[in-house]
């Protein structure tokens, strides 16, 4: 039950902030806060609860913290069945924390329907949480949409000079894809039906039936498309920069990260396992893909004078590094991609909070108008250059241990790709620096051309934000091994389930 209070709290958080509104336009911001302390904390019992052992497929059993399984439309095979393991618990912690940071950030920078803002970011969470924790596929894709429509209201309503084109395109992208991933879902449970006679959307009776080897070519691009788009990789990412420009800030650090992820869990959930055979066989296909993904946004993020748009192409380059480390399907690949999505959704939602709040102090997003502000916010430069330097893989942090892992498991499948790879490292590097010295060093720009007015440094507000996911990135980078222990057996079932040989753990995993 654990998880259905968790969205529970989260769709009733965010109704009660809308209605609340008419009443008081300060206390929908607090009723968010107090519906996300109660979700986390109903998570907590999780990090101890006891594993149950349930099949999989082909005789392998996976470790689930919690599983349930109730009729919902029977005669179509259709149920509430949510389960979580180690993967789903580390992806909703992470989804909760972040709606924390979201709310935090859009503290004092929402003025119109506050209460309605509140609704759609808390229901946002909540269709995420539903992603990440159902397993039958009509489910799925029901909170697959729910999660969509919510962000496209945030975009449309509060968002920049050109919401309206950001936030049609961004709905155009993942509402398409989705529908794609559909048919893929609805051709997958008749062939399953034809072959037992059995009508089911449940995740468990799907996996490790024999389909067609073309048929199930078909069905796995269907969902490849819905997850790489979402992702989003190369070329399916156009719609992210511009929905991340004209998003409020809380939008950008909700998509940068957690709905980017809900694309590579997909990949690690149900692409890769449901049709092993499929995806095997557009392996080197989608790691090149991702190679390209690293270095195209790489290049583009360097050619940009807007700061969101930079931070928006640099995660069409980190994630690229998911794609590479997905689709070499080894343990140590999966692991660091795991790590990846982690480390990314602290440092880039950081970023983005740190972009708004620029905006909102400067009204520009222009790093040429910018330059000498560290003189100005001593303690948003010492964060900012934080989070730039793990961004572009300082070890020591996170995303170093991430990107790691995924080149050292990814050189056994293919070196040519890997080598690729690690030159977005390099190209990383250069847009990086040079917006930390564009917008912090150098010559006072903005301050002159705007009557010699000061910038306010980061507040005791921005700060709670940001400490928390700076000392999450300096942990899991100097100590990973809690999150590889809640991830491994999980990992490990799926790479078994997909009887893959080509196994390269050196260690890391006990």
């Amino acid at each position: 039950m654990t998880m259905i209070l968790i969205m529970l709290t989260l769709f009733i958080g965010g109704l009660a902030a809308w209605m609340i509104e008419g009443w008081n336009r300060d206390l929908p911001r607090w009723i968010s806060i107090a519906s996300i302390t109660l979700a986390a904390l109903l998570l907590v019992p999780l990090l101890d609860a006891p594993v149950e052992m349930l099949p999989l497929a082909h005789g392998v059993s996976a470790p689930w913290l919690e599983y349930i399984n109730v009729p919902w439309i029977p005669r179509f095979g259709i149920s509430f069945v949510f389960a979580i393991d180690g993967l789903s618990l580390l992806l909703v912690a992470l989804t909760i924390f972040l709606g924390f940071v979201a709310v935090l950030s859009s503290w004092s920078e929402i003025e119109k329907r506050p209460g309605f803002f509140q609704f759609n970011l808390m229901w946002t969470l909540a269709g995420v949480v539903g992603v990440f924790v159902s397993l039958d596929l009509f489910l799925f894709f029901f909170f697959w949409e729910v999660m969509l429509i919510p962000m496209y209201l945030l975009i449309a309503i509060w968002g920049h000079e050109k919401k309206s084109y950001a936030a049609m395109k961004f709905f155009l992208f993942t509402q398409v894809s989705g529908l794609i991933m559909l048919v893929a879902i609805l051709a997958l449970v008749l062939v399953h039906y034809s072959q037992s006679g059995v009508l089911t959307f449940n995740y468990f009776d799907l996996l490790g039936h024999s389909i067609d080897p073309d048929l199930a070519f078909w069905m796995m691009c269907g969902f490849f498309v819905a997850f790489v788009v979402k992702l989003p990789g190369f070329p399916f990412h156009s719609w992210l920069p511009d929905a991340h420009t004209q998003a409020p800030t809380a939008a950008s650090v909700l998509l940068a990260g957690i709905l980017l992820k809900t694309g590579a869990y997909g990949l690690i959930r149900f692409t890769v396992p449901l049709f092993p055979d499929a995806a095997a066989e557009i392996s080197t296909l989608a790691m090149s893909l991702g190679a390209i993904g690293i270095l195209y946004g790489a290049l583009l993020a360097f050619g940009q004078s807007d700061f969101k748009r930079l931070v928006a192409y640099s995660s069409v380059s980190h994630m690229g590094f998911v794609l590479v480390g997905v689709f070499a399907w080894t343990e140590l690949s999966i692991q660091g991609s795991v790590m990846q999505m982690v480390a990314h959704g602290f440092s880039t939602a950081a970023l983005f909070m740190i972009a708004g709040a620029l905006q909102h102090r400067l009204h520009t997003r222009n790093m040429n108008e910018m330059g000498g502000l560290w003189q100005e916010a001593p303690r948003m430069g010492a964060i900012a250059m934080f989070f730039i330097v793990a961004s572009l893989g300082m070890p020591g942090l996170g995303n170093f241990v991430g990107e790691f892992l995924i080149l050292l498991g990814a050189f056994a499948v293919n070196k040519w790709i890997t080598i690729l790879a690690t030159l977005g490292l390099v190209t990383g590097a250069m847009y990086a620096l040079m917006s930390l010295q564009k917008v912090f060093q150098g010559e006072r720009e903005y301050p002159h051309k705007n009557g010699g007015i000061s910038m306010p440094d980061f507040g005791m507000r921005e700060m709670i934000a940001m400490i928390p996911m700076m000392i999450g990135l300096i942990y899991i980078g100097v100590y990973p091994q809690p999150v590889f222990d809640l991830v491994n057996p999980v990992l490990a079932s799926l790479y078994e389930l997909t009887g893959t040989n080509n196994k390269t753990w050196v260690g890391v995993l006990p």
